[in-house]
C-alpha cells in the first residue's frame, strides 16, 4: 500500500495528524508492506523568511483579526496538540517561509531520511521556537538527523529541490486538495485532516482488503485541517 502525504511544517494539525496516523500505521500489522511518501504544501508561500513583531500580531495582520484572537486560536491548537504528547510554544513560535524547508526536506530523501527531517522541522518549529526559513539553522537541524551539513549548505544556497517541490504543490491542485494534511491512499482513498488514531486504523484495515474510489472516507472530520488561506479549525 502507498500513502501519500500532503504537508506543511507550519501547520499545527499537519504535526498533529502525523503523530495519530503513526500511531495508527505502528499497531497495523502489515506496516512493513506500507510506503509513505511525504509531499511538499505551503500553507503560506507568501510567509516572510524574518517574522515581524509576535506571532499573536503577526498572526493576527494575515487574517484580519486581533493578536487576542490569535492567541486564543492559539490556545485551542496547543491544547489539541497535548493529546498526541505535542507542546507547542506560540509565545516563542516563529512564523516564517517553509519553501526551503521542503527543498531541504527532499533532499534528505535520498538518504532515506525525510521523515526524520520532517519530525525535527515540525518540533523545531512548534516547540523550539527556531525560524526555519534560516538556512544556518536548517544546516544545524540536517546535522543533528546525522546528514552533511556541508552538502546541505550546497543545496540550500542553490535551487536544488525548488521544482520538485513546487511540482508536488501543484499536483495537490490536481488532486482537489484544499486543506492539510491530506492522505492519499494507493491512489484511491482521500482522506482530509488530523484524524483520530481509531479512524486511521480503520482506514487502514478497510483498504489493506479493498480499492475504493478516491474519495475523502465517510465520517472523516473535515474541520481537523487547514486551509490555502492559513485558516485551521475544528
Amino acid at each position: 500500500m502507498k500513502i501519500e502525504i500532503w504537508s506543511d511544517f507550519a501547520c499545527p494539525f499537519c504535526y498533529i495528524g502525523k503523530k495519530r496516523f503513526e500511531q495508527a500505521l505502528n499497531e497495523f500489522k502489515h506496516k512493513d508492506s506500507i510506503e509513505v511518501i511525504y509531499k511538499a504544501y505551503q500553507l503560506n508561500p507568501n510567509a516572510p523568511k524574518v517574522m515581524e513583531g509576535t506571532a499573536y500580531e503577526s498572526f493576527a495582520k494575515g487574517h484580519g483579526t486581533t493578536p487576542e484572537q490569535a492567541k486564543q486560536k492559539f490556545e485551542m491548537f496547543t491544547q489539541n496538540a497535548k493529546t498526541v504528547g505535542i507542546e507547542y510554544r506560540y509565545d516563542i513560535i516563529q512564523l516564517t517561509n517553509t519553501f526551503d524547508a521542503h527543498r531541504l526536506a527532499k533532499w534528505a530523501n535520498q538518504f532515506g531520511k525525510e521523515d526524520l527531517l520532517t519530525n525535527r522541522l515540525m518540533k523545531a518549529y512548534f516547540t523550539d521556537g527556531l525560524n526555519i526559513a534560516d538556512h544556518q539553522t536548517l544546516e544545524n537541524l540536517a546535522k543533528e538527523i546525522g546528514l552533511n551539513e556541508v552538502e546541505a549548505h550546497t543545496v540550500l544556497a542553490s535551487n536544488q529541490y525548488k521544482d520538485q517541490v513546487l511540482a508536488e504543490q501543484q499536483e495537490s491542485k490536481q488532486l482537489g486538495v484544499q486543506g492539510v494534511p491530506f492522505f492519499v491512499l494507493n491512489r484511491k482513498y482521500g482522506i482530509s485532516g488530523a484524524q483520530q488514531k481509531e479512524y486511521f486504523t480503520q482506514a487502514l484495515n478497510q483498504i489493506w482488503q479493498e480499492e475504493k474510489p478516491l474519495d475523502t472516507l465517510n465520517g472523516a472530520n473535515e474541520d481537523a485541517a487547514c486551509d490555502d488561506h492559513g485558516e485551521c479549525g475544528f
